[in-house]
């Protein structure tokens, strides 16, 4: 739009005025300029022309940031944009896709935060930003909504709580949704990041009973069977363990090692690994 002035500076400043723009936010061009006439007063007119500067957009500036971090990594992918300012979605696409998406997609949840932290650089309002390959997010909110109805029914015939692993708050909240209307369970969060985890409460809860943490006890059964494979079967030779012991010791108690198996670093319900069970 073009201004008109006694000046270029009052041109200017009535133009940026009306516009509602700050001086490094405008594209500002002298069309005209008054003239020095005798005694060096100005004849005619200062006539400027001011636009607003194009700035990039915060959902264009997040695909080229992830653009630039799948190249700084080496990883061979291809991001492209999809959606709209208001809901910006980043498409990944790899030939190998499970190094993209991670386990149970932990490097799509840091590419997309960091990717929101980039869109939303100078923003007010805070504008969500969704990174996703070969349809994860879709894939894996079924499969958490299928889960959450199964530990919904298994909660409820037991009449225990039902914990399981430790989520993402945006996994844990699928959960939530899933089973916000149940006639027969309610949930919660516990725990701390990154450790925090979604608790199934069923309504009939016996007061008594432990709550079912199945992912870690089917965890520690598996490590006893192992440790009963490897400490206890005899070899083809002297029939003595692996350790090199007897299998009684004078004292008549067990040469199995006395050392204390360390606690399985499993938790909660297992989900599945992200490349195969979504």
């Amino acid at each position: 739009m073009q201004f008109t002035g006694k000046t270029v500076e009052e041109a200017t400043a009535t133009g940026l005025s009306e516009l509602g723009l700050k001086e490094d936010e405008a594209v500002i061009t002298v069309i005209e300029e008054p003239t020095k006439g005798l005694f060096g007063k100005l004849k005619g007119k200062a006539v400027v022309e001011i636009e607003k500067k194009q700035s990039e957009s915060g959902a264009l500036r997040a695909l080229n940031f992830v653009k630039e971090i799948l190249d700084y990594l080496g990883m061979e992918a291809s991001a492209d944009f999809n959606g709209n300012e208001e809901r910006p979605v980043i498409t990944l696409t790899s030939e190998n896709s499970s190094s993209v998406i991670g386990y149970r997609g932990e490097v799509l949840d840091a590419l997309q935060v960091l990717a929101g932290a980039v869109a939303n650089i100078g923003n007010n309002v805070y504008k969500k930003v969704v990174v996703d390959c070969e349809n994860y997010r879709e894939r894996r909110e079924a499969t958490l909504i299928k889960l959450a109805h199964k530990l919904e029914e298994k909660a409820t015939d037991m009449r225990r709580e039902v914990i399981l692993e430790p989520m993402t708050p945006y996994e844990r909240r699928i959960i939530h949704t899933a089973l916000s209307e149940s006639q027969t369970v309610t949930t919660k969060s516990e725990g701390k990041e990154p450790n925090r985890y979604v608790v199934i409460v069923p309504f009939d809860k016996d007061e008594f009973s432990k709550p079912y943490n199945a992912g870690r006890n089917n965890s520690d059964s598996r490590t006893k069977r192992f440790s009963d494979r490897k400490g206890g079967r005899k070899n083809d030779r002297g029939g003595k363990n692996f350790k090199g012991g007897n299998r009684n010791n004078r004292n008549g108690k067990s040469g199995f090692s006395d050392e204390k198996r360390k606690p399985s670093s499993g938790f909660g319900t297992y989900l599945g690994n992200s490349f195969k069970d979504f």
